[in-house]
Formats: C-alpha cells, sequence, structure tokens
C-alpha cells in the first residue's frame, strides 16, 4: 500500500513542459523520483526547468518538441528513450489559446478568422493526437504505460468569447475517454488514458486577462471568476500536483476515460 504513488525511477515525459503549470508539474515529480523528459518547442523554457530540476537534485533532459509534427515528436521520443529509458507515463500538456480567436466588442464571432480558429483547434487538439500516437504506439508494444491529457474546464462548461479553445478542450475530453476504451480493449487494460481539467490558473498566457499589469487587481473578468469560484481564488501549479500523481501511479489502476476537474469548486457552482 506504501507504493501506490510511487514514481521513482519512472520515465515522464511531458510536451508543453517549459510552461508554468507543466513546467511545476515537471519539477514535482522530478522531487519524487521520476526522471522526466521536459519537452517544449522553446528549448530554452525547457531548458530552465531542467535547471531546476537538477539543481534540486533530480534527473531530467530537455527536448525540443513540435506536437504538430510526427517527424519532431518521434525524434524527441527516441532522444527520450535513448537518455532517459522506455517512457511510462506522457503527459499532453502543450495548448493554448490565440488572441485572434476571442470575440469580444469589436471582434463578432461571425467575422473571426477561421485560421486562428484552426491553430487553436490543433495545437490542443492534433497536439494531444499525435503524441499519444507516437508514444501511445510503444505503450502498445510494452503493454503498460499511462497517458494524462490536460484538458480545461472549458471542456464541460463553455466560456464566453472563447469559442475555439472550449471546443478544442472539449475535444481533449472526448478524445480521453475514446483513446482509454481503445487501448485498453485492442492493446492492454494496463495502459491507462486519463485527463485533468484545470480551472483557472494564472499563466503567461492569461495573466494579464485576469489581473491589471499596472496595478496587480483583477480586471473585470477576473472578478467574476473568483465571484463564481467557492474557494475564492485562482489556482497555483501545486494545486495540479495530487490529482497528477494518483492518476499516473497504481492508486489509480483501475481508473481510465476520465477528467478529473481541478477548480476550486467552479464547475459545482450555479451562481446563486
Amino acid at each position: 500500500m506504501s507504493n501506490l504513488f510511487d514514481v521513482k525511477g519512472k520515465v515522464v515525459a511531458i510536451t508543453g513542459g517549459g510552461g508554468v503549470l507543466c513546467g511545476g508539474i515537471a519539477e514535482y515529480l522530478a522531487a519524487c523520483g521520476a526522471k522526466v523528459a521536459v519537452m517544449d518547442l522553446k528549448l530554452e523554457a525547457a531548458e530552465e526547468v531542467v535547471r531546476k530540476i537538477v539543481a534540486g537534485g533530480g534527473i531530467s533532459t530537455a527536448i525540443t518538441i513540435n506536437v504538430l509534427q510526427r517527424d519532431s515528436i518521434e525524434a524527441a521520443h527516441k532522444q527520450c528513450v535513448e537518455t532517459l529509458g522506455p517512457v511510462d507515463v506522457l503527459i499532453n500538456g502543450a495548448g493554448g489559446n490565440h488572441p485572434s480567436a476571442t470575440t469580444g466588442p469589436d471582434k463578432r464571432f461571425f467575422d473571426l478568422p477561421i485560421d486562428a480558429f484552426q491553430k487553436v483547434m490543433d495545437l490542443n487538439i492534433i497536439g494531444t493526437i499525435l503524441p499519444s500516437m507516437v508514444f501511445g504506439k510503444a505503450m502498445a508494444e510494452r503493454g503498460e504505460g499511462v497517458i494524462l491529457n490536460i484538458a480545461s474546464m472549458n471542456a464541460f462548461k463553455p466560456l464566453t468569447r472563447i469559442p475555439a479553445y472550449s471546443a478544442a478542450k472539449s475535444g481533449v475530453k472526448n478524445f480521453t475517454e475514446w483513446l482509454s476504451v481503445h487501448m485498453a480493449q485492442e492493446y492492454s487494460p494496463k495502459i491507462r488514458v486519463n485527463g485533468v481539467a484545470p480551472g483557472f490558473f494564472l499563466t503567461h498566457q492569461n495573466r494579464f486577462l485576469l489581473t491589471d499589469q499596472a496595478t496587480g487587481n483583477l480586471t473585470p473578468r477576473g472578478q467574476s471568476i473568483i465571484a463564481h469560484t467557492p474557494m475564492n481564488r485562482f489556482g497555483d501549479a501545486q494545486d495540479l500536483y495530487g490529482t497528477v500523481i494518483w492518476l499516473i501511479t497504481p492508486a489509480s489502476q483501475f481508473v481510465t476515460g476520465i477528467t478529473v476537474p481541478v477548480d476550486g469548486g467552479y464547475s459545482a457552482f450555479g451562481g446563486v
């Protein structure tokens, strides 16, 4: 029972590992004894996370990856295996929104450039599917492994102004469910696929949408979010760690095909 949450010696590969949330997850798992491949399109961002991990005595490597190009993913997988060993866990954390795919007072939905919408869909959905194909194939050959997808509360409740991101993350949740069944039935019940749906966390991407850059005060949108979050705060990266380690360890060995909200009660609040 004491080994239920053990990740010592496990190889974990994380896409989007140079970001705030996945970078924090990478540092946490390395501190728990995992060997972590921090993969990101921006190598410098991945290398900064690896420096922190190594400084703390952990084992990690930074790898460049473009989650929309299969050749890049296959090269990243090969580098990960050669450097750290066969991958036990893939965390699909690459994703994001695009300003041109959001609506507003001067940007009607009807006039949104479809290429911006497509970029958001590609990054979040294709950027989850392609790594799952490459890393998942190796897991199928070994007969075991874990894939963890980072979705969003948008997968459960679409938000105003961000139609592309809401639709994309809903697709990630649905794909998580489909892939969990496919891998268990077609290859091995020891291959599990689950998701985490963060609520509102401050990241580099949304910080100045939710807080004023000059004063640090909440913007009207930030105020609305806090008003609808019963815990009355934004999430921190560390709020994800417990759910992540549960879903990638034997503690959840009979759990597959779910997406867990980590949202401070946002999804449970009806507004009154």
